[in-house]
């Protein structure tokens, strides 16, 4: 009998996948193909029929609402055709009821959007007959661009994400506290891109007046408006065949969220002032700092919209949950101020990882900024740095001490407490608190030079 193999055979990993949205076909696609998966897009459940009565797969993942006839509905019409097909649903709207129809009709699992990439491998393994779960592996070992840095566990799981969405044509949300460097992210998605030699364009939704961000994002004809003097080509025309990052998001208007809606439904919109419909095929990132599904709930931003742009979301953690950056980040900034010629002074790494960078990635660089300005030499200082950096790490240090003093109080205690159960014989303490005698006696000389009673009352230097 042949060994089991962990590895996608052709029989069992062909993959059927049904989603009448592009991005989400696009992921699937790509990461499975990325995973030595074989599969089949298609837009609809009918077409999804046909393919199904013409081709052997070894599963099938669907989308649950769909033009035509839903994902529900093409798993009842698929047990007819194939009654023992493993069939995986995902859906942006998880319903209960629609859970239980779909467990009845023999459904694997359930998934809801926006994907988890390491569930969705789990359940595409288990269902195709491969054995034990298996971490998403990247599609090609991509070195990080010059510039970013990502030395903590955080960002490297960051990044890895990013490599295995960057090739499809998915809309990715990202999101994460202001200055958390979100549109770095951004812009090596691109990088990593089939776009990658088409444009990058980024809007920053919040900076620009509501009446002007319909004109800015889809441009306008001449004489639209006071004070259009001539035509304005818009950003979505001139991403075509690259990337447009919109960052804040949510400060958008609900009649441009609307139009938006129609942007990423099928690529069309029209200029200010202008009945002609136009088509952009620009890859569409979207970032923003608040907790969108709680903005949703309030009534701030359609649903709809919601769903559309986080087909995968990417969340970028604070500087504060990953300090292992913080003295790359320094550096890169320093180099890039000075040109390489100014360092920081021996006190600063510590000065700098005590504070919290409330700000994130643009408070450092920005704290790093200045202190190049106030340094006026090639050696930065502590006191180079914001008064509240200054303040806050000094409270941090002070902790430190406090903590270390603290610590020093046990050993102390221990070391007294050690030398009386053994009759001050010093190298029977050494060895009950796991010291050479050698740092046992460095300690005690210490000890007796603070005053305290380190010798026994009737010291016998023989016995010990």
């Amino acid at each position: 009998m042949p060994p089991k193999t962990n590895h996608p055979s052709s029989n069992t990993a062909r993959i059927l996948i049904v989603d009448d949205d592009a991005g989400q076909r696009s992921l699937l696609n790509s990461f499975l193909n990325g995973q030595g998966f074989e599969t089949v897009p298609v837009s609809s459940g009918e077409r999804a029929l046909e393919v199904l009565g013409e081709q052997e797969f070894g599963m099938m993942i669907s989308d649950v609402r769909m033009p035509g006839i839903s994902g529900l509905e093409t798993l009842h019409r698929l047990r007819k055709l194939r009654p023992a097909l493993p069939v995986l649903l995902v859906t942006a709207y998880a319903d209960i009821r629609d859970a239980v129809v779909a467990m009845r009709d023999g459904a694997v699992n359930y998934l809801e959007k926006p994907i988890d990439l390491d569930e969705l491998l789990a359940s595409v393994r288990t269902a195709v007959g491969l054995e034990g779960p298996m971490s998403p592996k990247l599609a090609e070992d991509r070195p990080l661009p010059e510039g970013v840095v990502a030395g903590s566990p955080l960002m490297q799981a960051v990044f890895r994400d990013t490599s295995l969405v960057a090739s499809s044509e998915t809309r990715i949300l990202l999101t994460g506290e202001s200055g958390v460097g979100k549109e770095v992210i951004a812009e090596v998605i691109h990088a990593w891109s089939r776009r990658s030699a088409g444009p990058f364009v980024k809007v920053n939704c919040a900076a620009i007046p509501e009446t002007l961000l319909e004109s800015e994002l889809f441009g306008h004809e001449k004489g639209a408006f006071t004070g259009a003097y001539t035509q304005r080509i818009g950003r979505f025309e001139e991403a075509n065949q690259g990337t447009i990052f919109l960052d804040e998001i949510v400060e958008m208007s609900p009649s441009l969220q609307a139009k938006l809606l129609r942007v990423l439904q099928d690529g069309r919109f029209q200029r200010v002032g202008s009945n002609k419909e136009l088509h952009t095929d620009a890859r569409i990132l979207a970032a923003t700092n608040r907790d969108l599904e709680e903005v949703v709930a309030n009534g701030e931003f359609r649903e709809d919209l919601y769903y559309r742009l986080n087909v995968m979301e990417i969340h970028v953690p604070p500087l504060r949950e990953r300090p292992e950056d913080i003295l790359p980040l320094a550096n890169l900034f320093l180099a890039q101020f000075t040109n390489h010629q100014a360092k920081f002074s021996p006190g600063v790494a510590r000065f700098l990882e005590g504070y919290k960078w409330p700000g994130n990635v643009r408070e450092l660089r920005n704290a790093i900024e200045r202190a190049v300005l106030m340094s006026h030499g090639d050696l930065i200082l502590p006191e180079h740095f914001p008064a509240r950096v200054q303040e806050d790490s000094t409270k941090s240090a002070e902790r430190l001490t406090l903590q270390a003093s603290r610590l020093e109080d046990l050993e102390r205690e221990a070391i007294l407490i050690a030398l009386r159960e053994h009759s001050f014989n010093r190298t029977e303490t050494a060895k009950a608190l796991g010291l050479s005698r050698r740092a046992l006696l460095y300690k005690l000389h210490r000890l007796r030079e603070l005053g305290f009673p380190v010798d026994s009352p009737a010291r016998d230097d023989k016995a010990t």
